[in-house]
């Protein structure tokens, strides 16, 4: 497999189809990351999407599922349920137990026999490893500890289908901005644990940050970059600048709730309300209510998404 420098959340329908489209005008690879809430075995936020319908749709681009584990959907789960369809349909799987487990030991454990379940049943799965540092922060000892215990506890041949490892050197997001503090000499230690297992390093959390930082990390050797509600920030931008009505596209957002989290205890939604629907647009484009009120703008929506597209690609 030629594995992508760019993977992208598929935020919405149009996101994915201007990915597709991107990438056979273009003939750049890009990777698509759904995390459980989006798209689950029993359905998930985007287009109502079940794991296998989501991979026939999107059957052109390498699908990795993001954050698979226990307590990654939207119950408090082990998350077997939802691996064993992640198997089936998708060429590479995140295994990340450390928002549940964040004890080294227990992580790890959960990390072994998660990979070994998905082994059992599809031998040519591939798996990412670690975490993003909003989750669970890692130094660079410890996440060399971590590759060294998991080619001691793993047979060779389950080991060699580790591919990426999640480096840390600063990204966090917080409503519609990257709150990490870049750290160079973090994101080299990194890479050189990344390197001596030969293994592809891949950090999560790289929207709101310059193209420019991120083809910067590219060139220290970082393999590629994890970029997600952006997309989806670009979609509902769209949607306000094309003039759809600002109190009902509130309304919608107000009532899922989907804002709550990524937003501060002294955020106010009755006097940001642009704010709140840039943060939680894109958790009701697949909504009913949504689609009573929504402009018909697919195409300008997919042109602004390959915009962005094109310029993390320029050379």
């Amino acid at each position: 497999m030629l594995y992508p420098k760019i993977y992208i959340g598929p935020m919405s329908k149009n996101v994915v189809n201007a990915i597709t489209e991107f990438c056979d005008e273009t003939d750049n690879k890009i990777g698509l990351i759904p995390s459980r809430r989006q798209v689950e075995y029993d359905g998930g936020y985007v287009n109502k999407w079940t794991t296998k319908n989501f991979s026939k749709y999107a059957n052109k681009l390498v699908l990795k599922r993001d954050h698979s584990g226990p307590g990654q959907g939207y119950k408090d789960d082990d998350g077997y349920t939802s691996l064993k369809e992640d198997c089936n349909f998708f060429n590479l799987i995140h295994i990340d137990p450390w928002k549940k487990y964040p004890k080294y030991k227990d992580g790890l454990k959960w990390t072994i026999d998660m990979i070994e379940f998905c082994y059992d049943i599809n031998q040519d799965i591939e798996f990412e490893i670690g975490t993003e540092e909003s989750i669970r922060k890692f130094s660079s000892d410890e996440l060399y500890k971590l590759v060294k215990d998991l080619a001691f506890n793993l047979h060779p041949q389950v080991f060699n289908k580790i591919k990426y490892l999640v480096i840390q050197s600063g990204t966090s997001l917080k409503g519609n901005n990257n709150t990490g503090s870049y750290n160079k000499d973090r994101l080299l230690s990194m890479l050189s644990v990344a390197k001596h297992y030969n293994l592809l390093s891949k950090e999560h959390n790289g929207d709101y940050i310059s193209s420019d930082l991120i083809k910067e990390k590219m060139k220290l050797g970082l393999d590629s970059i994890n970029i997600a509600p952006e997309f989806g920030l670009i979609e509902t931008l769209s949607y306000i600048d094309e003039g759809i009505d600002i109190d009902k596209f509130w309304k919608i957002c107000y009532d899922s709730k989907r804002w709550v989290k990524w937003v501060d205890s002294d955020f106010d939604p009755f006097l940001q309300k642009l704010d709140l629907i840039k943060i939680c647009g894109h958790y009701v484009f697949s909504t009913k209510r949504f689609n009573k009120i929504k402009p018909n703008i697919d195409n300008i929506i997919k042109l602004n998404i390959k915009n962005k597209l094109n310029e993390l690609f320029e050379q």
